[in-house]
């Protein structure tokens, strides 16, 4: 009696989009994403009938003929375009042998900024069906968008004073980091992503912190309200408060993480970017990581030992917001 060897079904849009992630998708924001639905759709029903058939027919070992893509996971960064996003999308590409990269930028100028690949998509975060076709197939959602103050024009430094800011029409933080943020935390939910992490700013335990004047925007207080919506939503999570962000080389300073604002009590409350997009990456790789909440600095450089063991970085966290 010959031995029957079974063959798992595949069963979710997810892993038939990583197993097919050595095919060059072209993406288009409109009636292209509806093609991609079809094709995956299509790809479901016809691997589980080729399995099934190779389960009854036949006593051979089927191979799946990427087991390296199996293990990738693929990650979306949002503001990829951002300086901070930027980084981070860079990071993952150098990666390719443990992650597939996405990134989701708001207009074509910015995709063509970060060098117009066809894993960059374009959407607008203010907008929820726009953003769906990036976050399907998802293992992971890195949300680094965030609304940006501008300064009003003719401010004089010469003269005194401070200058004054505002935000554009339709760009406000409520608009980008509370209701942008929810879209995003929203179809990352409905489409299965397994963790999602948030990078924000630390200072949300003060209502009179000064950013939260900055055009009457109250950056922070919106801020606060996502990353809220975000550990109350069931998906694993990591959320991020960062101190003041530097454009300076990373991986060569002490990392400091801590809670509730009590690191801007002291004389170390900045980071350079490099250093938080490199967290944000190795929040994917611990369980330490997860259903935490943690404000991130750094030492001086110099002073210290650099962080390499995030492991046990995130493992000095304990609070879950």
């Amino acid at each position: 009696m010959a031995t029957v060897t079974r063959v798992p079904l595949i069963s979710s849009l997810s892993t038939v989009t990583t197993i097919s992630c050595h095919i060059k998708f072209t993406h288009l924001p409109d009636s292209s994403s509806h093609s991609f639905h079809a094709f995956s759709s299509s790809s479901i029903a016809f691997v589980a009938k080729r399995n099934r058939d190779c389960c009854f027919r036949s006593s051979r070992v089927v191979k799946v003929s990427s087991m390296a893509d199996l293990a990738k996971s693929t990650v979306l960064v949002t503001g990829a375009a951002g300086r901070t996003g930027q980084i981070v999308y860079k990071k993952l590409k150098e990666r390719s042998d443990h992650y597939v990269a996405r990134g989701l930028v708001r207009t074509e100028e910015s995709k063509e900024k970060i060098g117009g690949a066809d894993d960059v998509f374009v959407g607008d975060i203010r907008e929820a069906d726009s953003i769906v076709p990036a976050i399907q197939g998802l293992n992971a959602l890195i949300i680094l968008t965030s609304a940006v103050p501008k300064m009003k024009p003719g401010f004089d430094p010469s003269k005194g004073g401070r200058p004054e800011f505002y935000f554009e029409d339709g760009a406000y933080p409520e608009q980008v980091d509370w209701i942008g943020q929810k879209n995003q935390i929203d179809a990352a939910k409905a489409a299965g992503v397994k963790q999602i992490v948030l990078v924000g700013s630390m200072g949300g335990t003060n209502l009179n912190h000064p950013l939260n004047s900055l055009g009457n925007g109250n950056i922070l207080v919106w801020k606060r309200k996502a990353e809220q919506y975000l550990a109350d939503s069931g998906v694993p999570y990591t959320i991020i408060r960062a101190g003041g962000l530097q454009d300076k080389e990373g991986g060569i300073r002490e990392l400091v993480v801590g809670k509730d604002d009590e690191l801007l009590e002291t004389e170390t409350r900045t980071i350079a970017r490099a250093d938080v997009a490199e967290v944000c990456i190795q929040a994917l790789q611990f369980e330490e990581a997860k259903f935490k909440a943690l404000d991130l600095a750094s030492k001086p450089e110099g002073t210290g030992t650099p962080t390499k063991d995030f492991k046990a970085l995130f493992a000095q966290i304990t609070t879950r917001f």
